[in-house]
């Protein structure tokens, strides 16, 4: 087994600011609000507000009018990889948690938005692989392993898969996370939850899913 990290980290755009990601690592970004242009030699979109792109080559970042975006690096070290330009953004480590993948097998990498009405909660569960979640609205309370763990917009939180969790949304108003997590490739295109409890396999779920990437490692 060889040891990977997830890294979440928050990049904070002014207007024009602008930054060079150096190919390598798989990354995926998340754009809270505002607007970046990503283009590389592969690839090249305009990322609105709730969208979301993966990056395996150097790419440059702009955001003519500032922006906020959540990056998720997979990266054999603890930090994420450093901009090899940067102009007028502003990062800053949210969570980096180490996995162990076997490097034999294939990997999935998702990335989606969970979101949740008042009131909203998810029984309790376990997923078929880690993952790392980013609070985007609302807040959460997180009961897993013994301990309950209250989240606000901009933190974030590592489930490890295989331990059941408990979630309880804001019950004032919407809460909404993003999240990336590493799943068997199997998955692709089906749903990584497993219900704890029998009885709560059949209840009503209140929580709506948007997937944004599926892409095998």
């Amino acid at each position: 087994m060889s040891k990977l990290h997830l890294i979440a980290s928050l990049e904070t755009f002014e207007k024009g600011g602008r930054m060079m990601l150096p190919r390598g690592n798989a990354k995926a970004l998340y754009v809270v609000d505002g607007a970046v242009r990503c283009d590389g030699s592969l690839m090249s979109a305009s990322l609105a507000a709730n969208s979301a792109a993966f990056l395996g080559e150097d790419t440059e970042l702009l955001s003519r009018d500032g922006a906020t975006v959540i990056r998720w690096d997979l990266s054999a070290l603890p930090d994420p990889v450093e901009a090899s330009e940067r102009e007028g953004v502003t990062a800053k480590l949210l969570l980096s948690s180490a996995l162990d993948i076997d490097p034999n097998v294939i990997y999935l990498l998702r990335c989606d938005r969970v979101a949740f009405p008042p009131g909203g909660v998810a029984y309790l569960h376990t997923h078929r692989g880690p993952g790392t979640r980013v609070l985007l609205s609302g807040s959460i309370r997180i009961d897993t392993d013994g301990a309950s763990h209250h989240y606000e917009p901009l933190q974030a939180w590592y489930e490890s898969g295989p331990a059941p969790v408990f979630a309880a949304a804001s019950e004032t108003e919407p809460t909404a996370f993003a999240r990336v997590m590493i799943l068997p490739a199997e998955l692709k295109g089906q749903s990584s939850i497993r219900y704890e409890r029998e009885e709560d396999k059949d209840k009503p779920k209140p929580q709506s899913y948007q997937v944004y990437l599926d892409r095998l490692l």
